[in-house]
């Protein structure tokens, strides 16, 4: 992933916080936003996989984070919550 796409999951994840362990996964934007070629990406390249939006999001799609892409975005003694990714990994 790319610098700037490690950063769009990081505050997908919500980190960093003071607990140094995500609590969310998902990230809404839209064709005309910035962040969407880098979302749209992130699915092709199996980092993140895409929803259809709805009445909560807009209308907008909804990225969420896979594994692999949420684990790539951790840093040192970060961990992902283990509601939302039951194969909890910590990093370094």
């Amino acid at each position: 992933m790319s610098q700037h796409q490690i950063e769009l999951a990081r505050h997908a994840l919500g980190l960093p916080n003071r607990r140094k362990q995500s609590y969310r996964s998902h990230f809404v934007t839209g064709p005309d936003a910035p962040d969407y070629d880098a979302w749209e990406a992130m699915v092709a390249d199996g980092f993140a996989k895409k929803f259809r939006g709805g009445q909560l999001s807009g209308g907008d799609p909804v990225f969420i984070l896979t594994f692999e892409g949420a684990t790539a975005a951790l840093e040192r003694g970060e961990r992902l919550d283990p509601e939302d990714f039951p194969t909890q990994v910590a990093h370094g």
